[in-house]
């Protein structure tokens, strides 16, 4: 038995900007289990509005390894990790709880959405995402996806003339769902007054309009909105899901944020339970991460899984995209191979 990991730095085809940042450069870390001939991958892909970066995650990857002693024992596994790091480290954590699953399924020649229980149906179609830049840059970037035959975008907002951009691009693009993603950076009144704007503009849901911590704020907007309200940065763990439902419509449940797909699962599960919508997120990940990501996606209403496609060397091969499209995978494990 054997456990390593390497992070490369994943580069976006052209800068990804949203309320918070610009970034071209993602380092992600992937773990590597070893057992009986069978290797098992995760990806770590931390996200510093979380508490991670590069740095944490390769402090604490020595730390929490002898977590994964028996690679079927998933709740032992979780239960290891909370003893030796209570809190955080939450894509560290999914790449471990990645790597047992992945070991698992590949063991007995199954993909891993068959090895969890979960539905063959096909996965939501997945948004692109239309990222924060000058306002002809995020036109060509809606009417190039549309043109690509992508029929949902999500635009990323928090910028001073957020109303324009809606209008622009729901001009540029008029038969497309339009998702708009705020990532918290709007005030109360900014918020009221953009809910007429999306409103107007058809939108089909917006996530997190306001900080993080804002549940009153969130649950005020929701009375009044026509539009479905989200919960993203408010969403950090698993736990968070039941007091949610009080202020959101839905959750967007990303792996690397809540620690791996077997805490997603839980989450889907208490959301459900709570009568939440819930979208499948993704950060800016290879399609390692995405494909673990898309084995929950069909349980759920709406996917964000473009990740991937976002990426100019992704150093991961094996999903199958039309568009937006992408078809469950159907090999063993993840379904993803190094190239």
């Amino acid at each position: 038995m054997s456990l390593s990991w390497e992070t490369l730095e994943l580069h976006t085809a052209q800068p990804f900007g949203i309320a918070r940042w610009t970034h071209s450069v993602y380092p992600r870390t992937f773990v590597t289990f070893t057992q009986d001939g069978v290797r098992g991958q995760g990806e770590a892909a931390p996200n510093a509005f979380y508490g991670e970066t590069r740095a944490t995650v390769e402090g604490v990857l020595p730390l929490l390894s002898g977590a994964l002693e028996d690679p079927w024992d998933w709740d032992g596994l979780g239960a290891r990790l909370a003893a030796r790091m209570p809190q955080g480290h939450p894509s560290a954590r999914c790449a471990l709880e990645m790597a047992a699953v992945d070991w698992c399924a590949r063991a007995v020649g199954r993909p891993a959405w068959q090895l969890l229980g979960l539905s063959p149906l096909p996965l939501p179609e997945s948004s692109y995402t239309v990222s924060i830049a000058a306002l002809d840059d995020m036109r060509r970037q809606a009417r190039e996806a549309a043109a690509r035959g992508h029929r949902a975008l999500k635009v990323k907002l928090g910028t001073d003339h957020d109303e324009a951009i809606v209008e622009a691009l729901r001009g540029e693009a008029p038969g497309v769902a339009l998702r708009v993603d705020a990532n918290a950076a709007w005030t109360r009144p900014q918020a009221r007054r953009m809910l007429d704007v999306l409103a107007a503009a058809r939108a089909e849901l917006v996530e997190q309009p306001l900080a993080a911590g804002d549940l009153e704020g969130h649950a005020a907007l929701r009375g009044v909105s026509a539009v479905p309200i989200v919960a993203d940065e408010s969403l950090h763990h698993v736990g968070d899901v039941l007091a949610l439902a009080r202020a959101f419509d839905g959750v967007n449940l990303k792996l690397a944020k809540l620690g791996g797909p077997l805490q997603a699962l839980r989450a889907l599960r208490l959301a459900r339970a709570a009568g939440l919508q819930v979208m499948m997120g993704c950060m800016i990940e290879s399609s390692l991460g995405i494909a673990a990501a898309a084995a929950l996606a069909g349980a759920c209403d709406w996917a964000d899984l473009d990740g991937a496609l976002l990426l100019a060397d992704d150093p991961y091969a094996g999903l199958e995209w039309t568009a937006g499209q992408l078809a469950r995978p159907v090999g063993p494990g993840w379904g993803v191979e190094r190239r």
